[in-house]
């Protein structure tokens, strides 16, 4: 991968990394308050269920961040687009699509 590549990959976590921390401070995932004596059993169960939903949403948001900032350091340390487990080149096609690989397609299958 040659430096340009790596620069458009890079540009690209660092705009990851913004969208993802948009959407945390945009206040999703908020606690549900369920008052059984306002609320009935149906509407409990749907805002239970909708604040499950919430809860999965903001842990996959924080394992993307965690991984957004993973990539970001391994750039930094020179360790970007190589196998985890092979130590082989990740292709670029393969971290275009998914910049915060840690894996190439041989070993992630």
């Amino acid at each position: 991968m040659d430096g340009d590549q790596e620069r458009r990959l890079k540009a690209k976590l660092l705009q990851m990394k913004a969208a993802l921390e948009a959407e945390t401070d945009s206040g999703q995932g908020e606690t549900v308050e369920l008052d059984q004596s306002r609320m009935g059993r149906l509407s409990r169960m749907d805002a239970l269920q909708a604040q499950q939903i919430a809860l999965e949403a903001g842990r996959r948001r924080e394992r993307q961040g965690l991984a957004i900032e993973g990539a970001l350091k391994r750039i930094e340390s020179g360790d970007y687009g190589y196998c985890y487990a092979c130590g082989e080149e990740i292709s670029f096609a393969r971290l275009s699509f998914d910049p915060t690989v840690t894996r190439c397609i041989d070993c992630a299958s």
